[in-house]
């Protein structure tokens, strides 16, 4: 996509945590070294239960003596409730920033310089009275930015950026085989490493201990993934989301998130099980009565 477009995403809402203690309160609860966030520099991140199920995922941008928190907005509150309850005594606070701010998704082949932005995951810079970011999980999905909800969309015109569809950024997320949220998570049932989040650098593995920490680990150096999310072309309209996925009549793994493509065809990110492909996922998949082939992210290490 060479044009430069901007999405907004009123599917996101923002927390504000602060406190003195808000770096060392969140660094014992989520996946990434909350140490790391700084003006210059946002990161991906996720809360997990104790179990090492997924439970939430956000990006951290920093702002002045607090952070910003872009999360799902459906599911904001949930988040805020569950901060609230591990806090205890830490001098930390945490509330809603939804109506202040917007977050807005810019893609295009020259988003990032129109931006001021390098290629580099997470590097951020301030615009437009808020913040402008390098996408911290890839950088070929183009920058986040967290502006003001007052003249966010001019400020972003003014930089050469057109209105854009969520269906414009869906298609450029799935193809990249990267996951959004709840729509792709299945919440207190993933986990982080089949859904792609160390290779998108949501996950710290020398920060130390935090919620769900052990499982996580485990997985990881025990070679215990046994499924991953990845982009499969659909030949046919898109299947309802949690479409089984078949292979030889047996299942081999459900659909997730999709959008419709040029030529009659869908995309969609489906957890599929690595057994149930061939050498270099050849298929054939069948997704209902549609053929559906997988296809392996360039960043994924499986």
């Amino acid at each position: 996509m060479s044009e430069a477009k901007a999405i907004t995403l009123e599917s996101r809402g923002l927390l504000r945590v602060g406190g003195a203690d808000r770096i060392e309160f969140l660094q014992g609860i989520v996946s990434n070294d909350v140490a790391r966030v700084t003006a210059a520099q946002s990161l991906w991140s996720a809360f997990l239960t104790p179990q090492g199920k997924f439970l939430h995922e956000f990006f951290l941008i920093a702002e002045g003596d607090s952070l910003l928190l872009d999360c799902e907005a459906a599911r904001s509150a949930d988040l805020a409730r569950r901060l609230k309850l591990y806090k205890l005594r830490s001098q930390v606070t945490v509330e809603d920033a939804t109506a202040a701010f917007v977050s807005v998704a810019l893609i295009g082949q020259d988003a990032l310089s129109r931006l001021d932005l390098p290629a580099e995951a997470g590097a951020t810079r301030s615009f437009g009275g808020g913040f402008v970011l390098t996408d911290p999980r890839l950088p070929a999905l183009g920058a986040r930015a967290v502006l003001p909800r007052d003249g966010a969309m001019q400020a972003l015109a003014d930089a050469g950026f057109t209105e854009g569809s969520l269906e414009d950024y869906d298609r450029l997320r799935i193809a990249a085989g990267v996951p959004d949220g709840s729509r792709d998570l299945e919440v207190e049932k993933s986990t982080l490493l089949e859904s792609g989040f160390d290779e998108l650098h949501g996950v710290d593995w020398d920060k130390g201990c935090y919620m769900g920490q052990e499982l996580t680990a485990r997985t990881k150096y025990r070679a215990l993934i046994k499924k991953r999310l990845m982009p499969v072309e659909i030949d046919g309209p898109l299947p309802e989301s949690g479409s089984a996925v078949t292979r030889d009549g047996k299942n081999a793994g459900v659909l997730r998130s999709g959008v419709a493509t040029e030529g009659g065809k869908t995309l969609g990110l489906a957890l599929i099980r690595l057994d149930a492909l061939g050498e270099g996922l050849d298929g054939p998949l069948m997704i209902g009565d549609a053929e559906a082939t997988a296809q392996k992210p360039d960043w994924a290490d499986f």
